[in-house]
């Protein structure tokens, strides 16, 4: 019997980090900043600003708050017109 090698479904983005990252992606146009020039600003290399901006990786909270310092906005600014949350369902038990 031959060993089978599956590849590990491709996971889809959640909604909220795709919108975190247009929203980055439009801020940053809006000041003529490039990828690298903000992942410099950053320590970081363009292509994980591009990662940001495709929501190919999450932006933890701390990196959030350097980006809107960066950009000029505050945090809340990457959240406006966000997906509603109440698709998700949450259980909090006692």
């Amino acid at each position: 019997m031959a060993v089978r090698y599956t590849t590990a479904a491709k996971k889809t983005p959640n909604p909220i980090d795709e919108h975190v990252g247009r929203r980055l992606r439009m801020r940053r146009r809006m000041l003529a900043i490039s990828q690298g020039k903000l992942g410099d600003a950053l320590g970081l290399t363009f292509q994980q600003v591009q990662k940001y901006e495709k929501a190919t990786n999450r932006i933890g909270a701390s990196r959030l708050q350097q980006i809107s310092h960066i950009l000029q906005v505050p945090v809340a600014f990457f959240f406006e017109g966000a997906p509603d949350l109440h698709t998700c369902t949450v259980r909090l038990t006692e």
